[in-house]
């Protein structure tokens, strides 16, 4: 299965537009919500987070142009990797010159589950003044065996233990969305994590 979506926005004065994406289950994905801030004090946020097994390659991501001055963007991206699944955040951000006193906030950390899956962090960020506020965070990282081992210690197991350290690392993205949001996107990490999806 395909999924290949682009979806655009245009925000006015003082308006705003909240994009929340999950990724689970195609064989191939690429997905990038744009928000353009036309007008002064427009806003956008994006909440997303991709989950790729084995066979699977998701190239998900978001783009953002600032066009008028005090407008605002929050990004804020995670992914995880299991069974030499690849997953790719690939953004645009750009703040033209009109833009002033803009702000913009992108934070995209993936997990990987073992030595064989790929995560990779392909920002553009296209900032045309200085009379802005700017901030850019890429962590990418595996399961710490220290982890794993100490949680088995305390009478998990090793599935168990690698089901709590994912569904910590997705809670930040559960809280963001509505209660039934949140309870399909566990359920989905749950079938991800006993490989029943993909």
């Amino acid at each position: 299965m395909l999924n290949l979506n682009t979806k655009k926005a245009i925000v006015g004065k003082n308006a705003k537009m909240d994009w929340v994406s999950g990724s689970f289950g195609s064989k191939i994905s690429m997905l990038y919500p744009m928000s353009i801030l036309n007008g002064e004090g427009a806003k956008t946020e994006y909440t997303g987070i991709s989950f790729a097994g084995g066979g699977q390659n998701l190239d998900n991501g978001f783009k953002v142009v600032h066009n008028s001055p005090n407008t605002s963007s929050v990004v804020n991206a995670k992914s995880i990797s299991k069974n030499g699944g690849k997953c790719t955040y690939r953004s645009l951000v750009r703040i033209n010159e009109n833009a002033k006193n803009s702000k913009s906030s992108v934070s995209c950390e993936s997990l990987m589950l073992d030595d064989i899956s790929i995560s990779d962090t392909i920002p553009t960020n296209d900032i045309r003044t200085d009379e802005v506020e700017f901030s850019h965070e890429a962590k990418i990282g595996k399961i710490s065996d220290k982890t794993i081992f100490y949680l088995m210690s305390r009478g998990l197991s090793e599935e168990d233990a690698k089901a709590m350290i994912v569904r910590g690392f997705a809670n930040p993205i559960a809280k963001e969305l509505p209660v039934e949001y949140a309870v399909e996107m566990n359920n989905l990490i749950n079938l991800e994590l006993e490989g029943a999806i993909g």
